[in-house]
């Protein structure tokens, strides 16, 4: 059902151009995560520009801005170093070449010395890109088919894994052992068998899986927290029973790094959390809001890229904006001290928004890691999809969302996205987002 916001005078000319772009482009957006059915109803606010941790729509409201591009922005809009170094790249070199340049070596060295579990990496466009090859990496050194995937979370949207993102639990087989769910029509038949779906933060799923299955199965692909469903962290110890158990069965383990790589610690959740996988994919917080991905891991692995048995290629992957950008990003996240600090301030911004959660009487909570978050509203503790699906109050979220963003307070509209906090974000920053969370807390209540 649609819905209407409850002060459109503040987005006129955002709700004119919505109704203009619906005439030439498929729902007038460019991707599902912006769409109506994704909670931007009755339509997505168009943006004007976005400096530092401000964004500003074509109707002249300024956000504190939490979106973030669902992401890549972890050093702020147009930051300086990175912005000034993609414009030196495309003025004095150009842009693509089919040929390689001594800066994508220089890159892929930053990164293997901020990701330890890094043996080798290879550049790509895009974190879609990355699975795709990762998947076919695992499959070739195992000799496998099959691949374990987790109910909730997304990696991509290629015909093999999107699968079982946010199925109906109604029809997506029961709790312990669900079914995998094809995201919608035009799907390659057969493709799902050779998915394993399971519950987030079963040890014990994994393990039958394992112990029935292990002989198939080439690799396991998760996110190290789940960021696809709101944010739900792992259990204490399922991280580290999933690597033993998938090393014991000759499993490649890979973890999708899309959001927290370069997010959650300059080593990413990886680092943070002192797992160590066989592959990991990043994108987002490499690139400082340009687009560039990676996928590294193990030499043995990465090796079969090397001899050209299995294929990664891409006009544009290490295009020159892309290697400009993430060299320039990580000198900036790379300096001694920076993470720990937006901890600090991560950490007074979760306690506030507790605090004012529990002091309004309201059922809900934030969970959170380093700059990612969510609040969730919900009476039950949310420990993977199902809890999600089945708890998680969307019409009090609604409510939330709408109240801060009259506020100028802006994040996803949707329960099952994050909130993200930006090196641009200050402590001003901060107060102001409590002060207008604690104003509509009281209309919650």
């Amino acid at each position: 059902m649609s819905q209407t916001y409850r002060k459109p005078e503040r987005s006129p000319r955002s709700a004119e151009l919505f109704q203009k772009a619906c005439k030439v482009i498929p729902g007038g957006v460019n991707s599902t995560a912006r769409a109506t059915w994704s909670g931007w109803d009755p339509y997505p606010l168009f943006v004007d520009r976005g400096e530092g941790a401000y964004l500003y729509d074509v109707d002249g409201n300024r956000y504190t801005d939490y979106l973030l591009g669902l992401g890549p922005m972890i050093l702020g809009h147009r930051p300086k170093a990175v912005t000034a170094a993609v414009v030196k790249a495309i003025e004095e070199r150009g842009t693509v070449f089919a040929l390689p340049t001594a800066d994508e070596a220089v890159l892929a060295e930053k990164v293997m010395r901020a990701v330890p579990s890094l043996e080798m990496v290879r550049l790509c466009n895009t974190g879609t890109e990355a699975v795709i090859y990762a998947i076919r990496l695992a499959r070739t050194i195992t000799g496998r088919q099959k691949l374990i995937r987790f109910e909730g979370m997304y990696h991509g949207f290629s015909d093999g894994v999107y699968w079982s993102k946010h199925p109906d639990p109604s029809t997506a087989g029961p709790d312990h052992a669900p079914i995998a769910v094809p995201q919608g029509p035009g799907m390659a038949k057969g493709v799902g068998e050779n998915l394993i779906i399971l519950p987030w933060n079963d040890v014990a799923a994994l393990k039958n899986a394992i112990d029935t299955h292990g002989h198939e199965i080439a690799a396991v692909l998760t996110e190290a927290v789940m960021c696809n469903t709101g944010c739900i962290l792992p259990e204490p110890g399922y991280l580290e029973a999933m690597r033993e158990l998938t090393a014991k069965a000759g499993i490649v383990l890979v973890f999708d790094e899309v959001i927290t790589g370069f997010r959650l610690a300059l080593g990413g959740a990886q680092g943070r959390l002192g797992i160590r996988p066989d592959l990991s994919i990043f994108a987002k917080g490499l690139g400082g809001g340009f687009p560039v991905a990676a996928l590294g891991g193990r030499r043995d692995i990465m090796a079969l890229v090397a001899d050209g048995t299995v294929s990664m290629a891409g006009t544009y992957s290490a295009n020159a904006i892309a290697v400009a950008a993430a060299n320039a990003a990580l000198d900036e996240l790379s300096v001694p001290g920076k993470y720990e600090a937006l901890d600090v301030r991560c950490n007074r911004f979760y306690d506030g928004l507790a605090r004012i959660i529990h002091d309004a009487g309201i059922d809900g909570y934030v969970v959170g890691m380093g700059p990612v978050l969510q609040v969730w509203f919900a009476k039950q503790p949310i420990k993977n999809y199902r809890d999600a699906a089945r708890y998680a109050d969307h019409a009090m979220f609604r409510l939330w969302w709408e109240g801060m963003l009259e506020r100028n307070i802006l994040f996803h509209p949707g329960a099952f996205e994050n909130l993200f906090v930006s090196f641009a974000h200050s402590d001003d920053d901060i107060d102001a987002t409590l002060a207008a969370a604690a104003d509509v807390c009281k209309t919650l209540r």
